[in-house]
């Protein structure tokens, strides 16, 4: 009998990756797909990858919302791309908050790599063939810890300070999520 082999994946952060950051986004009705988004992921689809969502959520740890209006605003995400045939393969949150000063982070809280090497295992991804694309550098290196290959910096979400132009060079930065995609796929 042989073994099936690994799939490669795309990590996806959700709020200034996939759609709008809106801070803490606790109401449905504010769900906007960034452009180029369901095009975008149907391409990487179409190239082979499984589409896997990694959020960290920290309004929840920090109580300013529920994992309740979590669960109403990714059901929204998904509503909308299936709009457009489109269905990811799996979507892990992590609703710890930051940690406190001298305490370490929750181990499935980005930069940590929890949720990517959970999804790995629950999904059988190859993580060496696989991407991560993020608005922010703790969405890369998340990705990094975890074993991908690379990462894609969107600037469609959180600006990238300055001391930190020097580390991202070592991936990639697009302008968006079309960009990021035609990084990937060329």
């Amino acid at each position: 009998m042989q073994t099936p082999r690994s799939t490669p994946a795309i990590f996806l952060d959700r709020d200034g990756t996939l759609i709008e950051d809106r801070e803490y986004l606790r109401d449905p009705a504010g769900v906007r797909l960034l452009p180029g988004v369901p095009e975008g992921l149907q391409r990487l689809r179409d190239a082979g990858y499984r589409l896997v969502v990694i959020t960290n959520q920290s309004g929840i740890g920090r109580g300013w919302m529920t994992e309740a209006d979590y669960v109403l605003v990714a059901a929204e995400v998904d509503r909308q791309l299936a709009a457009f045939g489109i269905a990811f393969d799996g979507v892990y949150y992590c609703p710890a908050g930051p940690a406190v000063e001298g305490a370490e982070e929750h181990p499935d809280r980005k930069p940590m790599p929890g949720l990517y090497l959970k999804a790995a295992r629950d999904l059988d991804i190859d993580l060496p063939a696989s991407y991560a694309i993020g608005d922010s550098l703790r969405d890369l290196i998340a990705g990094q810890r975890a074993g991908c290959q690379a990462g894609v910096l969107v600037r469609t979400g959180k600006p990238l300070p300055a001391p930190a132009a020097d580390l991202a060079q070592s991936w990639r930065i697009a302008a968006d999520f079309t960009a990021a995609v035609a990084l990937i796929i060329r």
